[in-house]
């Protein structure tokens, strides 16, 4: 871990205690460690770089200077169950968050963890946990990657950059965490008083692949079917072409092919 970043680092609300780092392995792992050690609810770790990071599944995740990274350590008094909505919580903020210092542009949620513009996949969200008990967890780890300025190159990855898309380049990744910041806070307020719902609607009124035909990958088998609906627990409902309706908790989806032009302005 390298020394803590300098005077202009994002300015954050009180409730969040913010831990700036020029360089790290991986803000999931210095969060995690922070965690086990007692570090308060709203502690959150943000580098300009990450040597290590990684996504879902355990992929690396590219990470050179210019982009955003952070890991922000919760403490929900709740069920382990229901701290899952939260990845969809933060998805809804970082949408309206990328709205807040941009341009219009095409946001949509891709279930279960990605946020994409223009149809392309710009950030990605992981949850990570200790468990306190069968029904309650220690801590949970909100990680997040965008891709403010770079974006991987590879085309089967089908990502794209905020600036790639339009957004101007006067916008970084300080802006862009502090604007997250603000929204996450305000869907959290909501969170507790009312409940998954009002997250579940702000999240299906842009959920891509939603009415259409998509392929989700499982473990031993692959399925296609048409995406229906996102219950209240954030499970995937896939209506089959014989009718049966499936109801996903974890998996990975694929859309309907978009073309993209590769490329990183």
């Amino acid at each position: 871990m390298s020394a803590a970043a300098g005077p202009h680092g994002p300015r954050l609300p009180p409730p969040y205690r913010l831990l700036a780092l020029d360089s790290v392995a991986s803000t999931m792992d210095e969060a995690r460690r922070l965690a086990e050690e007692g570090a308060e609810e709203g502690t959150l770790v943000w580098a300009r770089e990450q040597r290590g990071g990684r996504g879902r599944l355990g992929r690396n995740w590219y990470s050179p200077r210019g982009n955003l990274y952070f890991t922000l350590i919760l403490r929900p008094d709740c069920p382990a169950i229901e701290a899952a909505q939260i990845s969809f919580l933060a998805a809804v903020a970082l949408g309206e968050a990328i709205g807040t210092v941009s341009p219009p542009v095409e946001v949509t949620y891709k279930w279960p963890n990605d946020v994409l513009l223009q149809g392309s996949k710009v950030a990605g969200i992981l949850l990570e946990s200790r468990a306190a008990s069968e029904e309650r967890l220690a801590y949970l780890l909100l990680g997040c990657g965008v891709n403010v300025a770079h974006f991987p190159q590879d085309p089967e990855l089908k990502a794209t950059s905020m600036h790639f898309e339009g957004v101007p380049k006067s916008v970084t990744p300080e802006e862009l965490l502090e604007a997250f910041s603000r929204h996450f806070l305000s869907r959290v307020s909501r969170w507790v008083e009312d409940g998954f719902e009002p997250i579940r609607r702000a999240w299906l009124r842009h959920a891509a692949g939603l009415g259409e035909e998509i392929l989700v990958r499982l473990p031993h088998e692959v399925l296609k079917g048409r995406f229906r609906d996102l219950d209240q627990e954030g499970y995937l409902l896939l209506e089959m072409a014989d009718g049966e309706e499936r109801r996903i908790s974890s998996g990975e989806v694929f859309l309907t092919e978009r073309k993209h032009a590769a490329g990183d302005r």
